[in-house]
């Protein structure tokens, strides 16, 4: 079984919808009839050596990770399921990588991906994006969840309640700038999911 303990030196945790299994970056758990978790397995290859932080998988089994470098920079790369087999991955436009692109989340019925980054324009730190996905299936330009959400903190790792009803992110708390701090000074927020609805563009 695995333990608890295991779970906090992997990846960031990220459910699928309907909880069953929880993926830690490269590696994942399954939920075994007993209601307790499997030994934690890797990810077959090729993402099984990639530095991913957060692995987010939709319901039809698309996997939509980030991609994490010694220098702190990073991208979001997605990998489609054809036939039982993801593809190779591939990177996502320049619209929502920027070099600092991490935390994807996507929806389940891929409608949306929310994903922090550190770009010009935001509050200050990196800030919570979303992405829209359009009707030619491309991405939409990424929109900043805006003050409700975003401060001159760090916020990042925004994810959806499998009911669909509460957004959770993490925010750096303490004094501005934060130096020497590591993010150990991080709270869990959490809003209405509503706020979604508010920025989906209107047709």
């Amino acid at each position: 079984m695995g333990s608890e303990s295991n779970f906090k030196t992997k990846g960031s945790p990220f459910f699928s919808s309907n909880n069953n299994i929880i993926y830690l970056g490269n590696s994942f758990s399954e939920r075994t009839g007993n209601g307790n978790w499997s030994e934690i397995k890797k990810l077959k290859a090729p993402f099984d050596s990639l530095p991913i932080m957060r692995l987010s998988v939709s319901d039809k089994g698309t996997y939509f990770f980030d991609e994490f470098k010694r220098d702190f920079t990073g991208d979001i790369r997605y990998s489609g399921l054809v036939n039982g087999k993801h593809e190779k991955p591939k990177k996502l436009n320049a619209k929502i990588n920027t070099g600092r692109s991490f935390h994807p989340f996507i929806a389940p019925d891929e409608s949306y991906l929310l994903f922090d980054s550190d770009r010009e324009g935001g509050y200050g730190d990196s800030d919570i994006y979303i992405s829209f996905r359009q009707q030619d299936g491309s991405w939409g330009d990424p929109i900043n969840l805006g003050n409700k959400i975003n401060t001159a903190a760090w916020e990042a790792a925004a994810s959806i309640t499998p009911d669909g009803k509460f957004l959770f992110f993490n925010r750096t708390v303490g004094e501005v700038p934060y130096e020497n701090d590591d993010y150990k000074n991080v709270n869990i927020f959490w809003v209405d999911a509503e706020i979604i609805q508010g920025l989906r563009p209107k047709e």
